[in-house]
């Protein structure tokens, strides 16, 4: 395998008061373009407000940090404005209009992993704005516009034309937005830091998955995701997705090791991660992680809406299903060295706590 798979941090593609974004390039992350994955992020400071926009790509949207509000419109439905927290996951199908706000002290950090298989670049997301110096409306003559809206000419060249920022903007800090409604977020969000766990190995790690039963609308995006916590110093079993899914990772917190196997038992990666890198392990690679002592929490997007993975330590991977005559064979051992490898790992499953 001869694309560079090495883990990288997001470059910063426009900013101002009000915030800034930041974008994975493919050409630095090959992965993007060869898996048509997109990858970036949203900063924004207090009062910053991302301007109403569409894109080429469905997302998943996971925040990262700070509290905030965005505003969701699916198509031809009414607008949804949601309270938005750290750990909240949003799924984004095709033609949703959104907006962000942040009004606290804190910046408000959010990621996005889609797919761009049908975008106009492979592996990057291209927005389209409603408003700003680079908003569809400018692009239209005012008599398209003024026809369009119903309005004067005059009051369409003000409309398109007096909001001269890109992208993000800072609001005048007594600027009242809509409020947020609870019941918004019913169906739209799931918060993976409160979500019931899938998986709880004390010692190990903990993993929240989205798909399909507790957000449908990952249905609509094509992408299931997780969350996984990995203790400090423990180990995440060798796996890989067994239905030709990719897996999109951005490392949350913490720090700590990852190895890929390729074809022909070729290691293809041999990495350390830190907070804010961002790699992808290409289709049925196995990939296997160890955390630093203080631990390591990663994001990660599966290209399938309900994944099904495959492990190859602990008592649910393949190994413990093979009958001991096989492993023999395949291993050419005896049958003494089978037995104490088949004892081995018969109680945990999927993350493995640091050696006594």
């Amino acid at each position: 395998m001869d694309v560079d798979l090495t883990p990288k941090l997001a470059k910063q593609i426009y900013g101002g008061d009000g915030g800034s974004y930041h974008a994975w390039c493919p050409n630095e992350l090959p992965m993007l373009k060869e898996g048509n994955i997109g990858a970036a992020k949203i900063a924004l400071s207090k009062n910053g407000f991302a301007l109403p926009r569409y894109s080429d790509s469905a997302k998943v949207a996971y925040v990262l940090q700070g509290c905030g509000v965005a505003g969701i419109v699916l198509p031809e439905k009414e607008e949804k404005v949601i309270a938005i927290k750290k750990g909240d996951a949003i799924a984004l199908p095709f033609g949703v209009v959104t907006w962000w706000y942040n009004k606290d002290d804190t910046e408000l950090v959010v990621l996005f992993l889609g797919d761009t298989k049908t975008a106009h670049k492979a592996g990057s997301f291209t927005d389209m704005y409603l408003t700003g110096s680079n908003g569809i409306f400018t692009g239209f003559s005012t008599e398209f516009v003024s026809r369009a809206w119903d309005v004067k000419e005059s009051v369409a060249k003000t409309l398109v034309s007096s909001q001269t920022a890109k992208g993000i903007v800072k609001l005048d800090a007594g600027f009242q937005m809509p409020e947020p409604k609870q019941a918004n977020r019913d169906g739209m969000v799931l918060n993976c830091e409160e979500a019931p766990l899938d998986v709880d190995i004390k010692g190990g790690g903990k993993v929240v998955v989205l798909n399909t039963k507790n957000l449908p609308l990952v249905g609509e995006v094509g992408l299931g995701a997780d969350l996984v916590r990995l203790d400090g110093s423990a180990m995440c079993s060798p796996g890989f997705s067994c239905d030709s899914a990719l897996q999109v990772t951005y490392i949350v917190r913490g720090s700590g090791r990852v190895q890929v196997v390729g074809p022909d038992g070729k290691r293809v990666l041999e990495a350390h991660l830190k907070a804010g890198n961002l790699f992808i392990v290409p289709r049925f690679c196995v990939v296997s992680k160890i955390g630093d002592p203080d631990g390591m929490d990663w994001f990660s997007i599966i290209t399938t809406p309900n994944p099904i993975f495959t492990h190859l330590a602990g008592k649910t991977s393949t190994w413990k299903a093979l009958s001991p005559q096989v492993l023999q064979a395949a291993f050419k051992v005896s049958p003494d060295v089978e037995k104490l490898f088949s004892s081995k790992r018969s109680a945990e499953e999927i993350f493995f706590p640091p050696p006594n």
